[in-house]
């Protein structure tokens, strides 16, 4: 392949349903953690208990942090609000608490919910690696 080969292979423009795609995408991966930063909120007594029991300190500043990140977060993402910034900070957040609350691998339930936390990150690093698409507030 030439180089003039590769820069028209590479410049052909995206699909009409690609901009829909990424945007239901950040709606999808968005909705869990808007949800649970949102029951977060709703009690935050049996969160900082829950917090607690996985032996992490500064509880009620965890919760405080957690549902910034995953109600703040996943509202952004939904937006299409700094998509490559927030995707990054919510892949760390799924990443830290896959470690601290599922890595209990004798359980299947905690294997699951390990799991399913890593093919969240996976999917926010993909949004951070390419951004929002056409319908997005950074439009990237």
């Amino acid at each position: 392949m030439t180089t003039a080969t590769a820069t028209a292979a590479t410049t052909r423009p995206a699909p009409a349903w690609q901009p829909l795609l990424a945007a239901t995408g950040r709606v999808l991966l968005a909705t869990i953690f808007v949800m649970s930063g949102l029951a977060k909120i709703a009690d935050p007594a049996g969160t900082i208990g829950y917090i607690q029991s996985a032996g992490l300190p500064f509880a009620p500043a965890a919760l405080i942090v957690a549902a910034l990140i995953e109600v703040g977060g996943g509202f952004a993402l939904i937006a299409g609000f700094r998509v490559r910034f927030v995707a990054l900070v919510m892949a760390g957040f799924t990443l830290v608490a896959a470690l601290a609350f599922h890595a209990h691998f004798a359980d299947q339930n905690q294997f699951i919910h390990f799991f399913k936390n890593i093919a969240m990150a996976g999917g926010l690093l993909q949004v951070a690696a390419f951004g929002g698409g056409r319908f997005a507030l950074d439009k990237r």
